[in-house]
């Protein structure tokens, strides 16, 4: 079992690391955008992502596209949004390329909207001082303009 959850860990880790390098480079937006679209779906059809009624389902969907849900807690629902914590160290931590997030968290909204519903990235770890993410999913075509996004600030 160890030996799997250290192969799975690595791969991810290769993973981030490739879609950050990508994500860095600007004349790589559109297959930046293609590769997180590829993953989201591969990760919809082998986790069985489904379109859920509630908003704590919602949260739980988007947690079943990690490896871990421990590395992705949802950290409070309220009666219009899941507020949920990505802790799973990223490459881009500390540079300050929060356009770079904004492109690799393509994958999340493609999850969250298979799921019914947006994801909003409100801190990064890309961002100096940060170590992990915060976000916020909503129910598809709620208002979400009071959510100020990462790569807006």
């Amino acid at each position: 079992m160890k030996l799997k959850n250290l192969l799975i860990k690595h791969s991810v880790q290769s993973v981030l690391a490739v879609s950050a390098w990508m994500a860095r480079q600007e004349r790589l937006n559109a297959m930046t955008e293609a590769f997180m679209n590829a993953l989201a779906r591969a990760t919809i059809r082998s986790k069985r992502i489904r379109e859920v009624d509630t908003l704590e389902a919602l949260g739980t969907q988007w947690q079943r596209g990690f490896p871990s849900a421990k590395q992705v807690p949802i950290t409070a629902v309220t009666a219009d949004t899941v507020f949920a914590e990505i802790h799973t160290p990223c490459p881009l931590r500390g540079t300050g390329d929060v356009g770079a997030c904004y492109r690799m968290m393509q994958f999340d909204r493609e999850v969250v909207k298979k799921a019914g519903g947006q994801f909003v990235v409100l801190s990064s770890q890309a961002t100096p001082g940060n170590n992990i993410c915060r976000v916020a999913m909503r129910r598809q075509g709620a208002d979400v303009s009071d959510l100020i996004t990462a790569h807006q600030q």
